[in-house]
């Protein structure tokens, strides 16, 4: 479900391809210990719940039409992300 690597110290990556797999009350406990580390975290998720909960910057890649060249970065929340941009990103799960 959730392999975490250490890349570096203070460093996570996980891997949430199966999060819709996962209960709401695991998903609910694994966005609350996340949140007390105080190290970086990298992750890639469609899950809306997830992205609210942990999300502190959103790297957007391909932009809003999907083919944009350059990454664009929003230094805020996933909840500011989506009030900039007046809805929320292409994805999966709501």
């Amino acid at each position: 479900m959730l392999p975490i690597r250490s890349k570096a110290s203070g460093s996570r990556v996980g891997d949430l391809r199966r999060s819709h797999l996962v209960d709401l009350a695991t998903k609910e406990m694994l966005v609350d210990a996340l949140k007390d580390f105080e190290g970086t975290m990298i992750f890639v998720s469609h899950d809306r719940m997830f992205l609210r909960g942990l999300g502190s910057r959103v790297l957007e890649l391909g932009g809003e039409s999907g083919t944009d060249r350059n990454p664009n970065i929003y230094p805020g929340s996933y909840v500011e992300y989506v009030q900039k941009l007046g809805h929320e990103a292409p994805g999966i799960y709501s």
